[in-house]
């Protein structure tokens, strides 16, 4: 496995919410590969090849008085980040039949034993929006299921969907690391219905599903929610998360005004995973 040498910028942020999402997506367009929400603001890290010295002279929240916001950073030194993941990535078990782990761990006799190789993509499971993502997929049917998994990460979502029943699933992420980890990953558990794609929501074109899952921060999505809505077909299902119980309102009528219905949703360490009915 190619060593990487990355930088470590640690942002301290007030007030949290929106400003950790609102961050998050800048710093994404310009080139951080990884991210982590941390309990007074956000850790990104960025490929030392990506970065530059007037690189966060880009990043209009920095500007806007309404936040304030400190940061640190630091160079890693080369590290083999799969020898880092295994040191530190733990098995997940969601209910009583999903495992998800790594190759390095043991099996488990479960109905959907999902291996993954996480490397610095989001979406292990521990998370607790993408441990709720995969707890509503599980309460829910998925048989012959056209499915999307917009920002997919790991894949962990559409490879658990596609040992559901799932026969026609596309995987979306605009980060090549996501990208790149999510072939893997479906070639790791020899997914054989799974297409997966480099880019955004301007992929969704002329596109149909019966079923959209959506793990990523607000803005994307309040941003993103008039593609999925016309991408559904009538009677279709809109799995997201990616923010806070507080948040919930404000997804709930932007997608009511796309036709779209609230169905229930789950909570777990302050964040929200909902479905909602076409």
């Amino acid at each position: 496995m190619k060593k990487e040498t990355f930088k470590s910028f640690y942002f301290y942020i007030k007030p949290l919410q929106p400003g950790t999402d609102i961050l998050l997506a800048e710093l994404s367009e310009l080139g951080f590969d990884s991210f982590r929400q941390t309990d007074d603001g956000l850790e990104a890290y960025i490929a030392s090849g990506n970065y530059q010295e007037d690189i966060l002279d880009e990043v209009p929240i920095l500007k806007n008085p309404h936040f304030t916001i400190t940061h640190t950073v630091e160079d890693l030194e080369n590290k083999n980040w799969n020898q880092e993941w295994e040191k530190n990535f733990s098995p997940i078990q969601v209910g009583d039949n999903c495992l998800i782990r790594a190759p390095f761990h043991d099996k488990k006799e479960v109905e959907f034993d999902i291996i993954i190789e996480p490397k610095m993509s989001f979406g292990t499971g521990h998370h607790a929006t993408t441990h709720m993502m995969v707890d509503l997929i599980l309460q829910d049917k998925w048989k012959d299921e056209k499915l999307l998994d917009m920002g997919c990460g790991t894949g962990v979502l559409a490879i658990l969907a596609e040992k559901k029943g799932s026969q026609t699933i596309d995987a979306i992420d605009i980060d090549n690391w996501c990208y790149q980890n999510t072939v893997e990953n479906v070639e790791r558990n020899n997914c054989k219905h799974i297409k997966v794609y480099e880019g955004g929501a301007e992929l969704l074109k002329d596109k149909k599903y019966t079923s959209i899952i959506a793990n990523i921060n607000r803005n994307v999505l309040l941003e993103d929610l008039p593609a999925y809505a016309e991408a559904l077909e009538a009677d279709a299902k809109l799995f997201l998360s990616g923010f806070y119980k507080e948040d919930l309102p404000i997804i709930q009528e932007a997608c009511e005004k796309l036709d779209l219905q609230y169905d229930k949703h789950l909570e777990r360490d302050k964040w929200i995973a909902v479905k909602f009915v076409k």
